[in-house]
């Protein structure tokens, strides 16, 4: 009898990238990981990863009332909103060879001020940020939120021990397109952020009105089992308007 391989052990990263130009254009998601690790503008590996992860996920409707009017209006969807990814960070000097966790807290303080050589540009803006962790798609984002809880400091007052709370937001990014081998045409394609409770027959109900549909989701994200899903993971949707046959 083999005996199991023991599963390699990834530490989760944080890391800057310098955001596109032009600003109102999405890159590439490859292009933007690809930058992330090749070092980017900075790094943040997590001492200690992540015991749990929180991703959030809302729509935007609207109501046309009326004076006089006896029951509310209908909602009218008017767009989902991004995708929201809150983690916390454990920093923690008292043994190792840093004399501070100071310089990583500014460094995630830094996410939400502009970057320096973008100051002289018409679009100042801060950097993107990648999180990362193993087999964990990588989540692009914009930092919305820090919180730095100083928990421990050396005689003279030198923080060794932090705890920061950093709430990221998704931002667009355009999956690399797939090339028809029939036609050789590019096929169009969407992408989706899994949230708690989907499934691959579940999103593929909802992308084609067909459950049955869900491997070719599975093939086009390289993913072997159809109902483990890690939240705030973004999945390629195909276009399968060619193969669909209708009712």
């Amino acid at each position: 009898m083999v005996a199991p391989q023991a599963t390699k052990l990834e530490k989760a990263y944080l890391a800057l990238v310098k955001p596109p130009s032009p600003a109102n254009k999405a890159p590439s998601l490859s292009s933007i990981v690809a930058k992330a690790k090749a070092g980017g503008e900075g790094r943040i590996t997590f001492m200690f990863n992540p015991k749990e992860l929180s991703v959030s996920k809302s729509a935007s409707w609207t109501r046309q009332t009326q004076p006089g009017a006896a029951q509310t209006a209908m909602p009218e969807f008017t767009g989902a909103e991004p995708a929201t990814l809150t983690v916390e960070i454990f920093l923690d000097a008292s043994e190792s060879s840093n004399p501070t966790v100071a310089a990583d807290v500014q460094t995630l303080l830094d996410c939400v001020t502009p970057m320096r050589d973008t100051l002289s540009t018409n679009t100042p803006s801060p950097p993107w940020v990648v999180f990362g962790w193993g087999t964990f798609t990588s989540f692009v984002a914009i930092v919305k939120q820090v919180q730095a809880q100083y928990t421990m400091f050396r005689p003279d007052g030198t923080p060794i021990r932090a705890t920061c709370s950093v709430t990221l937001e998704e931002v667009p990014t355009t999956p690399p397109p797939r090339q028809n081998p029939t036609s050789g045409a590019l096929e169009a394609r969407r992408s989706h952020v899994v949230v708690a409770g989907d499934t691959l027959p579940s999103i593929a109900q909802r992308e084609y009105g067909d459950p049955t549909r869900w491997r070719a989701l599975a093939e086009a994200n390289d993913i072997d089992d159809p109902m483990r899903l890690v939240p705030g993971t973004t999945l390629t949707i195909p276009d399968l308007t060619g193969d669909m046959v209708a009712v």
